[in-house]
């Protein structure tokens, strides 16, 4: 009888929108990490804006390499956009209110959007092998119709195998709880506050990270032992050197961004006792690969930098 009572509890108190309540045990003054998210913000729109700009108006920049390059800066820019303005929200206007289905659409389009910048690197890591490994075949084998149907897998795999992480949290019965502690619609942060079990969502979300996250880390980590191989066995320190050098600002990013995934997950096991480290490290890492990426591949990329003062020049002369 109880049993039924408590179902029928369930079925009838459905909360109809969530709470973001921020950053967890910071709330009186979290309104002073506005300045440096909005800045983060602009940095990222600008800069990858304008390496959008650089790639299509410089004709040597028209290599699969920097393809890839362009590709990344429209999902920063995606995964940047769909965050920071509803922080910001949050931090200035106290717009802490979110129903459920765009909460659940948030949910989906970072999952999509994080999977598809960790299938970028993967790619962006093959291409890096086939120049430095297989330099002759590099022309035939990284091609324009390799970009497109590599593009093309990538979505299509981020698309459809996050689809059940929204779902999933779509049916479970939020009856009680609607305040979640942090500042974005994350799977774990959500279905927390079910009433029903959530085992199937936590199993989903462990699978979708070690299939995914997992291969493709996997595959970078064989890609990039395989260059430093073939790397080892030139004669030359100096060619040796200039190839190294031209996976330096990759490698930089990579690290960045599997390193805080790593980290998040170690993290968030310590959620009870300190709160907002696995909310800000989340944040950080959805934040600030965005505005980090097109800065240092500009500072370390010969080619890029040189487009990017080629596109300035002709701009002040505009002027």
């Amino acid at each position: 009888m109880f049993q039924n009572i408590k179902v029928s509890n369930i079925s009838t108190l459905q909360v109809s929108e969530f709470i973001l309540m921020g950053f967890p045990g910071i709330h009186r003054w979290q309104h002073w990490l506005s300045p440096p998210l909005a800045l983060l913000y602009l940095l990222a729109l600008s800069a990858n804006i304008l390496i959008l700009i650089v790639i299509n108006q410089e004709p040597t920049l028209h290599q699969p390499m920097y393809h890839f390059l362009g590709i990344l800066a429209v999902v920063d820019l995606g995964l940047a956009t769909t965050i920071i303005p509803k922080i910001l929200a949050i931090l200035w206007f106290h717009a802490k209110t979110i129903s459920l289905p765009e909460c659940f659409l948030q949910m989906y389009i970072i999952h999509c959007f994080v999977g598809m910048e960790s299938g970028v690197f993967v790619c962006m890591a093959i291409d890096r092998y086939v120049a430095i490994c297989r330099p002759l075949h590099h022309p035939s084998i990284i091609t324009a119709s390799f970009v497109v149907k590599a593009t093309v897998l990538m979505v299509l795999r981020n698309t459809l195998a996050t689809i059940p992480v929204p779902v999933l949290a779509a049916q479970r019965h939020y009856c009680s709880q609607n305040q979640i502690e942090n500042c974005m619609c994350t799977n774990l942060g959500v279905t927390s506050l079910s009433c029903d079990d959530r085992t199937v969502n936590s199993i989903y979300q462990l699978l979708l990270a070690w299939t995914i996250m997992g291969s493709d880390l996997g595959l970078i980590i064989l890609s990039y032992a395989l260059i430093l191989h073939s790397v080892l066995k030139l004669n030359s320190a100096e060619a040796a050197s200039k190839a190294l050098s031209t996976c330096t600002s990759h490698l930089i990013l990579i690290l960045f961004f599997y390193t805080v995934v790593v980290i998040i997950s170690i993290t968030h096991s310590a959620a009870l006792t300190f709160p907002i480290i696995p909310v800000l490290l989340n944040v950080l890492h959805n934040v600030i690969p965005p505005a980090l990426n097109p800065v240092v591949y500009a500072l370390k990329n010969k080619e890029l930098r040189q487009g990017l003062y080629k596109v300035l020049k002709l701009d002040i002369k505009s002027n």
